[in-house]
C-alpha cells in the first residue's frame, strides 16, 4: 500500500482577490509562506515520506519545500501536477471572465465537465494528466509515503478519480489553501481517508480563505 499526502499551496494574492492563476507564475503571499511552514510541521508529525512532488509553479514549489526541508528531501518536479491552462482567462477576475464570454464562464460554473476555456484546457485534459503523474510515482514508491504538491483544479480532479465520480462534482469537492488530503493506493485502487484538513492551519493561527 502506498500513502499520498496532497496538498493544496499556500496562499497567494491572486488566490485572496481571486482571479485564475493557472500557468501565471504567482508566488505565496506573507500568509501563504507562513502556511507552508505550518504544513510542513504538520506532515513533519505525522508521517516519515520517501518523496517529495510538486508542481513546477513557484507557489507549488514554495510549499512543497517548507514540507521537504524537514526530511532533508529534494523536491521532485512533476509537470503532471502544474495548474490547469486557464488559456486567454489567466490573470482575469471571474467577473471580467463573464463580461467577455458570458456562455463558456456560465459553463464553468454550472457544467465544469462541459466548459471550454478560451485557449486552454478542459478539466478532461487535466485529469488525465494528473492521474497519469499520481500512478506513475504510485508505481515508483510501492509502499512507501509520498507527497504530492498542487492546485486546487488539480487537486479536485486527483480526488474525484480516486473516487470515481465524475467531472461534473468539481465544485462539490472544497480546496482550502495548504489542505491536506490524504488516500492510500493499493493494487489499482484508492482509499480515501481524509479530506480538507487545515487543522493545522487553525491551531497555527493561520487564516485559510
Amino acid at each position: 500500500m502506498t500513502r499520498i499526502v496532497l496538498v493544496r499551496h499556500g496562499q497567494t494574492e491572486w488566490n485572496r482577490v481571486e482571479r485564475f492563476r493557472g500557468l501565471f507564475d504567482v508566488p505565496l503571499n506573507e500568509a501563504g509562506v507562513a502556511q507552508a511552514e505550518a504544513t510542513g510541521r504538520r506532515v513533519a508529525s505525522e508521517f516519515k515520506p520517501a518523496a517529495v512532488y510538486s508542481s513546477v509553479l513557484a507557489r507549488a514549489a514554495r510549499t512543497a519545500e517548507a514540507v521537504a526541508g524537514h526530511f532533508g528531501l529534494p523536491v521532485d518536479f512533476h509537470r503532471g501536477l502544474a495548474d490547469i491552462d486557464y488559456g486567454q482567462w489567466q490573470g482575469l477576475a471571474p467577473e471580467e471572465a463573464r463580461e467577455r464570454w458570458p456562455v463558456e464562464a456560465e459553463a464553468w460554473y454550472g457544467a465544469p465537465h462541459e466548459a471550454v476555456i478560451p485557449g486552454g484546457e478542459t478539466l478532461a485534459e487535466v485529469r488525465a494528466r494528473a492521474l497519469a503523474a499520481v500512478a506513475e510515482v504510485v508505481a515508483r514508491h510501492p509502499g512507501e509515503t509520498l507527497v504530492l504538491v498542487s492546485h486546487t483544479v488539480v487537486n479536485r480532479l486527483i480526488l474525484l478519480g480516486i473516487l470515481g465520480l465524475g467531472n461534473e462534482r468539481f465544485w462539490r469537492l472544497r480546496q482550502d489553501t495548504c489542505a491536506i488530503k490524504v488516500f492510500e493506493a493499493l493494487d489499482g485502487d484508492f482509499t480515501l481517508v481524509s479530506l480538507n484538513d487545515t487543522c493545522h492551519l487553525r491551531f497555527s493561527g493561520e487564516v485559510t480563505p
